[in-house]
């Protein structure tokens, strides 16, 4: 592939991302949902962190098997410690990063 034809390929994926985005706070936007649904939706990205984080963490980056380290066990179960304490995610990322930095550093 050319570096043309890969430039417009990103180029048409970026603006179809953005459209697409888009349409829905457009969509959208002016409108109320049921209390259930908002809920739900409150659950969305913490559940792609952790989709996000368990991926990474069972298949070290690569994606070639598991290998999971003692550190990254370690910064889950702080993290999982502070979650359930706090019920906030920006807690519960500092705390898994700090003591990862700190585990992976000894």
């Amino acid at each position: 592939m050319s570096h043309g034809a890969a430039a417009l390929v990103l180029a048409v994926c970026a603006l179809g991302t953005y459209l697409f985005r888009g349409s829905v706070i457009l969509l959208f936007g002016d409108r109320t949902f049921p209390p259930a649904i908002e809920r739900a939706l409150q659950n969305v990205g913490p559940a792609v962190l952790a989709a996000l984080t368990v991926n990474l963490a069972v298949s070290g980056g690569g994606g070639s098997g598991v290998t999971i380290v003692g550190a990254e066990i370690a910064a889950l179960a702080v993290a999982c410690g502070v979650a359930v304490w706090r019920k906030n995610l920006l807690w519960t990322l500092a705390a898994g990063m700090v003591a990862l930095w700190i585990l992976t550093a000894l």
